[in-house]
């Protein structure tokens, strides 16, 4: 069984920071793009960033220059770093991974997703 686990969402006001993590675990062979989505009520869930195993980032055009992404491959972990907040960033963050996991002894390509963290930005 393959788990992620995000942390760090909460309350901050329009103009703070706030970090995003998001662990795996479980029986991985290796992880492709890890990518952070987020759904806002009402709205269809989007992509905010994404990065390869390689480093490679992508972002939305609504974040650029205000969110950074990063990985560490060793730990299995990305992280979400979210500067210069604003109320239409409130949502539910969702970390998801692209993977390849372990299932009776066969090595297989999955997407996994976490359950979700709470950001709220007050104006």
């Amino acid at each position: 069984q393959v788990q992620l686990v995000e942390s760090g969402g909460g309350l901050v006001q329009a103009g703070g920071s706030l970090r995003l993590s998001c662990a795996a675990s479980g029986s991985i062979f290796t992880i492709n793009a890890m990518d952070w989505y987020r759904q806002a009520p009402g709205k269809q869930r989007e992509l905010v960033a994404g990065i390869t195993s390689g480093g490679s980032t992508n972002y939305a055009d609504s974040v650029k220059g205000r969110f950074y992404i990063s990985r560490d491959n060793a730990k299995n972990t990305v992280n979400l770093q979210m500067n210069s907040l604003k109320p239409e960033d409130t949502a539910v963050y969702y970390c998801h991974a692209d993977l390849y996991a372990y299932n009776s002894g066969i090595v297989s390509n999955r997407n996994y997703w976490g359950q979700g963290t709470q950001v709220t930005v007050s104006s």
